[in-house]
């Protein structure tokens, strides 16, 4: 780590402690040269690999852009989109790798997006899941209806 002050090439580690949301780690350093005080901020960097090959970093925004179209006309708020973008990413850095495909975090959208809404979930899920014809959704309902219920009647039970 250069200093920036007299870009002496090293630096000590006066205090580390990790951030609010807990993905990444802020040091304050001195340099051993000059004395100066400086703060930086350490991330685990991860990588998108696109359909196309192209290799890009991680980025919250589109996955709020790409659910946001989905969520079109429903009753989702910002802050709906924002929770499950950190959700998503969240489950994605748990897997430990540094590198993932675009479609698996695709994939990793639809568990949160159908807590949030159903109709938004099939919108994505027709894209993701590469729906074909009409069968494709009636299956999707199907199983949303099947896990609906099944929920209802467990609950029920519970409060007996």
């Amino acid at each position: 780590m250069f200093c920036p002050f007299c870009r002496h090439p090293d630096s000590r580690v006066i205090d580390s402690r990790t951030s609010d949301d807990g993905l990444s780690i802020r040091r304050r350093r001195q340099c051993p040269e000059c004395g100066g005080r400086f703060s930086t901020t350490e991330t685990a960097s991860l990588t998108v690999i696109k359909r196309s090959g192209v290799v890009e970093a991680f980025s919250r925004e589109k996955i709020v852009s790409g659910v946001r179209k989905a969520c079109q006309g429903r009753p989702v708020t910002d802050a709906d989109l924002a929770n499950l973008a950190q959700r998503v990413e969240e489950s994605v850095r748990a897997t430990g790798v540094s590198q993932i495909d675009a479609n698996e975090i695709g994939l990793s959208i639809l568990p949160p997006l159908k807590e949030l809404d159903e109709v938004a979930y099939l919108r994505f899920a027709s894209v993701y899941q590469a729906f074909d014809s009409l069968d494709d959704f009636d299956r999707a309902v199907t199983e949303l209806r099947r896990e609906r219920s099944g929920a209802t009647s467990s609950e029920s039970e519970s409060s007996k």
